[in-house]
């Protein structure tokens, strides 16, 4: 901050859905004892919807960052201090770092490897960017082909190419892992075109047709920094030596030959099976790691909208209303990815699999809301059900894809099932209205599922039904199945140097390696496995937690 300067974050600030953003700035700075004239800078650094009054008291709660002088601390700012209210919060780091240069190789275009391009760029790197997809306007064709009956593409659909899995999850910004980097890749974001407020929005959602405008000026501006990309190459091994500090990869194998390199960041994202394969081959560490599996549950958004806000006319401000469920039941659940005036897509890498997941337009048009609603399981749970080893978890997936295929016909249709029939325990009957666009099949999902998984689901049905009147009656269709919320598989790491275990200039980074859970945090991650590869892997900064 310099001297004399100080930085606060002020929360439990509340807004009137009405009322300027300009008082809340206000009240801001007087919690903190400070004249709004004297202060340097301030920002929302985050709002959400207080809606637990369905309709009743709706508002805003806010978080505001202040930098203000530095000065006693009176005994009021002492009790917010102890309270929690007043916290004081870094200043924001920059994604440049000292770096001794060099060639980088950075593996993956979603929001892991763009930020690790970046970084690396900005401090100095030649860096080159593979990617096994496209770029976005190729890809988006290919996935449209897919949807129009196509058989699906193994490098170009909803997981892989340009930009990522989170291209077509309409790039939810929910998971912020309070990083000194987090102000950094929001600006980033920004300039590339997305909603200013997203830098503060707890529900922000950047929409998957303003992702796809984003993704080629944030290309350019790579390109102008000297990125190379590298689209429709696939990494398909590495060509190492031994030396002091362990083993070290020379180069990085390709489709189109080899690339000699000096680091190599891998950010390769939760669905890259084939890669994890050759990863082992070539004795990188793995190791199973907890992932979420479950179902999709579709509502008609107007059901949803009134379940949160009520019949408050002043909800209609809001827009669609979305939803944050937990539960906490003898087999705890939760919703994930919730995308309000949304549709659910066939999540797809490999023929013969079924995975559903949600997506929605910046608009949030659609008469459709959408989430997965999913349970955690450990390895341990995984070995319960007959899968062991480091990629237990993995053929558990390929198990329940198969299996849903199966009963869906074959056709990418999924199997569906009323929410209350769930709880019954009865195949559906009647037309599955749905928005998902291969069409739903009925089946009996509770049988489909594992034990843990149903009786999970189950549990949270009954706990949600009461936090939204009508969640979990005949409105409510589960699609299934959901397996790639998260991935199944870590890439070990040392914590200060990011390099991976036994090797010197290897480092695995983002949702492919088991070190993040969303854009934000891969795009963190990314950009701080970056920085220590180009300063040596001697960067002190901290990874979000496994």
């Amino acid at each position: 901050m310099g001297r004399g300067w100080v930085a606060w974050r002020v929360s439990g600030l509340r807004q009137e859905l009405d009322e300027p953003d300009r008082e809340v700035l206000i009240r801001a700075a007087r919690t903190v004892g400070v004249d709004p004239g004297d202060v340097r800078s301030q920002r929302f650094a985050r709002r959400s919807v207080d809606a637990r009054g369905r309709g009743r008291d709706l508002h805003f709660v806010c978080q505001v960052d202040l930098v203000v002088p530095d000065g006693p601390r009176g005994p009021k700012l002492r009790r917010l201090l102890r309270s929690g209210k007043v916290a004081a919060t870094p200043a924001p780091a920059t994604l440049e770092v000292e770096g001794a240069g060099g060639r980088l190789v950075v593996v993956g275009a979603g929001p892991g490897g763009l930020f690790a391009a970046l970084a690396g760029a900005l401090s100095g790197a030649d860096v080159t960017l593979v990617e096994r997809g496209e770029a976005i306007e190729h890809r988006g064709r290919k996935v449209v082909a897919f949807h129009r009956g196509a058989e699906p593409d193994l490098d170009n659909n909803l997981l892989f190419g340009d930009g990522g899995a989170g291209t077509y999850s309409d790039g939810k910004l929910y998971t912020r892992v309070s990083d000194a980097l987090e102000t950094a890749v929001i600006d980033e974001l920004v300039r590339a075109g997305a909603p200013a407020d997203i830098a503060f929005d707890a529900r922000a959602h950047i929409g998957t047709d303003v992702l796809h405008r984003m993704l080629p000026r944030l290309r350019a501006r790579l390109e102008e920094l000297g990125v190379r990309f590298l689209y429709g190459v696939r990494a398909v091994g590495v060509e190492c030596h031994d030396g002091v500090a362990g083993r070290g990869v020379r180069a990085l194998r390709t489709t189109q030959g080899d690339l000699e390199l000096d680091a190599l960041v891998l950010s390769i994202g939760h669905s890259a099976r084939d890669t994890w394969g050759w990863l082992a081959e070539a004795g990188v560490v793995m190791e199973a790691k907890p992932f979420q599996v479950g179902v999709r549950i579709e509502h008609p958004q107007e059901l949803i909208t009134r379940g949160r806000y009520g019949a408050d006319p002043r909800g209609g401000v809001l827009g669609p209303a979305s939803y944050n469920l937990q539960s906490r039941g003898e087999v705890p659940a939760h919703s994930f990815c919730m995308c309000p005036g949304g549709r659910i897509v066939a999540s797809v890498s490999e023929p013969g699999g079924l995975c559903t997941n949600g997506m929605s337009n910046s608009r949030h048009s659609s008469r459709w809301a959408n989430a997965a609603l999913v349970t955690t399981l450990d390895p341990a749970a995984v070995a319960s059900l007959g899968f062991t080893g480091p990629m237990a978890g993995v053929d558990l997936q390929r198990d329940l894809e198969r299996r849903f295929f199966d009963a869906g016909g074959g056709t990418y249709a999924a199997p569906a099932q009323r929410a209350s029939d769930f709880l019954e325990g009865r195949r559906s009957s009647g037309e599955l209205r749905t928005s998902y666009g291969f069409g739903a099949t009925a089946a009996r999902v509770d049988q489909l599922l594992p034990g843990r998984v149903r009786d999970a689901i189950e549990g949270a049905l009954g706990r949600f039904e009461r936090a939204i009147p009508g969640f979990a009656g005949g409105e409510g269709l589960l699609v299934g199945i959901e397996t790639r919320s998260s991935g199944p598989v870590r890439l070990p790491r040392d914590r200060g140097s990011f390099r991976a275990q036994g090797f010197s200039n290897l480092y695995p980074a983002g949702e492919g390696a088991g070190y993040a859970g969303g854009i934000m945090s891969a795009a963190i991650d990314g950009a701080r496995a970056a920085q220590a590869a180009v300063s040596g892997g001697n960067r002190s900064g901290t990874a979000p937690a496994p």
